[in-house]
């Protein structure tokens, strides 16, 4: 890890959106971000996602604008955005 890396700004943020958790999952293992998704039972997804500010902002507009290949996002919305010294979560899943 290049001390550029070590030294990038975290950042934590909640999501809720319209989609499937199986994608959200992959695609947030991919950015090399941790983080947890949800399918509720009203049809959307929820979760966390923390890593460098620039890959969750790469999420971020990966949720609005493309999603998984099945789901329409009609709205993603990100809460409780907070700067973290380390990442709290190992890994990135999807919980049931």
């Amino acid at each position: 890890m290049s001390s550029d890396a070590k030294h990038a700004k975290l950042t934590s943020v909640d999501l809720r959106f319209s989609g499937m958790s199986r994608y959200t999952e992959d695609h947030g293992q991919s950015l090399g971000l941790s983080g947890w998704v949800k399918n509720t039972r009203q049809g959307t997804v929820i979760g966390q996602v923390q890593g460098p500010a620039d890959r969750v902002n790469e999420m971020k507009d990966w949720l609005r604008n493309v999603g998984s290949p099945s789901s329409r996002i009609d709205r993603a919305v990100f809460s409780n955005e907070k700067d973290i010294s380390k990442q709290e979560i190992r890994g990135f899943s999807t919980r049931y």
